[in-house]
């Protein structure tokens, strides 16, 4: 309690340090007057990897108000489930709840939810459970001796759990549950007593299927069944929760885990793709404009910055996410809340953009759905289905609900598991299926990082070397180097090249050694007159002084094809090339920097000519 005590000190030290206070609290500005204290005065901190909503209020961090769903969620059954992407704010909204209605906070409502939404509008649940957090994620340790972590982890949250409200239960219960060593058996002690003495109970599980999704992938299908179904111990804990609690909310990124072990559970309610729930979580367009707005007014960015430019500008890299077909009949799409406050972060400490639109922590992200997707492990079907969105952008497929371990191996649900890692969103209906396609540049980045460890384990290329070349093309419009290097490369990639011949794919390869480079925003397939330009490489000016912008069209020639038919080829490729040039909104993309049109034209997988015309 003296170390917690101390730590909250010296944060709000830290928040204090912002500006001078006069005794009572108000801000004493620098000529010494006592100004009436006003929270965006004093700057909210932005709440970078924060998910603790106590912390976020109490010491005046920025929150984007969620709580107008808590009675949309309580008109909802009592045993919901809900699944999104990582970096979405799961964490903060579960403990948003767990705040809301712990009995032990009843009387601090006012207090940490008086500016918000849900202070105006309580509704008769406030404060009225005994709440009891699980965060799987935090089931660690040597994965050989899983069930023992799991129960050593689940008791010591049992014990907190007792410590917490202990003056409900008194000394003989408390003592009860400390002496068990099995946690089943602690969680069956409370589960007893408050039911004896009618205390309502809500249980709240963050990222649910964490270790078992690494047990699924570390220790294979055989050791993931035998927890998770029959008798196994982690479904044998859902058939507790079941009798245990009146009300639980259960968060995750897949929904691999719950077909497994909610067959004995089988009452949860699934409300990940409810269109009132679309955008639960993330952030919506005015939920950014108010924050840059409120940011740029406490002079914490320049003020002459542009909100509106701003969004442009994040709009490509971290927006567009919808989770419910419903949904697409509004414009207004979801944005990924940890890249926006990455963005905000740099735009604080530097006045701009940060050079890196991808928030490099999301390396770590990358890597871990690398594992979960079994990305380097893929059999040649979903393979297929990966390459196939890297190079078109999308996919049409039916979206699955729910599958269990053993289905997501097939080709049909593997876009489905794409979906819930944030891989892929919800682009369009097709009759009774739907469009599933990539979200953003963020994204695509990740799809393009995969083909390019692909095609660098064929053969391997010096990527500071293209990343050198790339640099004289921005600046220096030196594009012959890097395009020749590229073509020369995906020549030598004999194992790719054997299924690439055809253009898509080739495109596909182009890409991966392209999106090396941090001065365009890669446009593939951008619509100019009425066509598809390949490539389209859009200057990006905010960060980089470049001069020169590309349109690049790519043919392939079969093996036996004629010189008659390549020359026919390469006459439409510049008829093609000059039309999407000469579109109007060519010169809007430009920014006034020299355009290059560039043809490369391939035959039986090698460079056949490379020109700019």
């Amino acid at each position: 309690e003296k170390e917690k005590s101390e730590s909250i000190a010296s944060e709000y030290l830290m928040v204090c340090r912002i500006l001078p206070r006069s005794r009572n609290g108000n801000v004493r500005g620098n000529n010494g007057r006592i100004n009436k204290r006003n929270d965006m005065a004093i700057a909210k901190r932005v709440p970078y990897g924060v998910s603790n909503f106590k912390k976020i209020i109490k010491f005046n961090q920025y929150y984007v108000d969620k709580t107008m769903y808590i009675p949309m969620l309580e008109d909802q059954p009592d045993y919901l489930i809900f699944i999104r992407p990582r970096r979405f704010g799961k964490s903060l909204f579960l403990s948003m709840l767990e705040t809301y209605y712990d009995c032990n906070l009843k009387d601090q409502f006012k207090e940490l939810f008086g500016e918000l939404w849900i202070g105006s509008h309580p509704t008769p649940l406030q404060g009225e459970f005994q709440v009891l957090t699980l965060d799987f994620s935090q089931v660690g340790g040597d994965i050989e001796h899983l069930e023992e972590n799991f129960n050593s982890y689940c008791g010591f949250c049992f014990d907190s759990f007792m410590r917490r409200y202990k003056e409900y239960y008194g000394e003989k219960v408390a003592e009860q549950v400390y002496a068990e060593t099995q946690s089943h058996n602690k969680l069956s002690i409370i589960q007893k007593n408050a039911a004896e003495k009618g205390y309502p109970l809500y249980l709240i599980i963050d990222e649910y299927d964490n270790f078992t999704n690494t047990v699924l992938n570390e220790l294979g299908e055989e050791v993931y069944h035998a927890m998770t179904h029959a008798s196994g111990f982690y479904r044998d804990y859902f058939k507790k929760f079941k009798g245990s609690f009146d009300k639980i909310f259960m968060m995750g990124v897949s929904p691999v885990t719950l077909d497994d072990v909610t067959s004995g559970f089988n009452i949860g309610w699934n409300i990940s793709t409810k269109p009132k729930f679309d955008k639960m979580l993330g952030f919506s367009t005015e939920d950014v404009r108010k924050m840059f707005t409120k940011y740029r007014e406490a002079e914490k960015i320049p003020a002459d910055s542009d909100v509106e430019a701003m969004i442009e500008e994040i709009k490509p890299w971290y927006d567009n996410y919808c989770f419910a077909e419903e949904c697409l009949k509004s414009d207004v799409r979801v944005f990924n809340c940890d890249m926006v406050l990455y963005y905000l972060r740099n735009y604080m400490d530097y006045g701009c953009a940060p050079k890196q639109m991808i928030d490099p922590n999301t390396k770590t992200d990358y890597n871990k759905m690398k594992k979960l997707l079994q990305l380097d492990i893929l059999d040649g079907d979903r393979k297929g289905v990966i390459n196939k969105i890297a190079e078109e952008g999308e996919i049409v497929t039916s979206l699955y609900q729910t599958f269990s371990a053993i289905e997501m191996t097939k080709p049909e649900v593997f876009p489905s598991l794409l979906f819930y890692y944030g891989m892929l969103t919800i682009k369009q209906l097709l009759g009774d299926q739907l469009v599933l396609g990539i979200p953003n540049n963020n994204v695509r980045k990740q799809y393009y990082t995969y083909l390019l460890e692909q095609y660098q384990a064929q053969k391997y290329i010096d990527i500071n070397r293209v990343g050198t070349l790339l640099t004289n093309m921005a600046f220096d419009g030196k594009w012959e180097p890097v395009l020749s290097f590229i073509s020369k490369a995906y020549e030598n990639v004999s194992a790719v090249r054997d299924g690439i011949e055809a253009e898509r794919n080739l495109q596909g390869f182009f890409m991966a050694y392209l999106y090396l480079s941090s001065y365009y925003i890669i446009a593939p397939e951008l619509e100019l007159s009425h066509g598809f330009c390949d490539f389209f490489m859009l200057p990006d000016l905010t960060h980089y002084p470049i001069k020169h912008s590309y349109i690049i069209e790519l043919k392939v020639l079969g093996k036996q094809d004629t010189e008659v038919k390549a020359e026919t080829q390469w006459q439409e490729a510049i008829e093609q090339i000059n039309r999407y040039a000469a579109a109007p909104r060519v010169e809007v993309l430009r920014q006034g920097t020299t355009l290059h049109k560039i043809i490369i034209q391939f035959k039986g997988g090698k460079l056949k000519r490379i020109k700019e015309v």
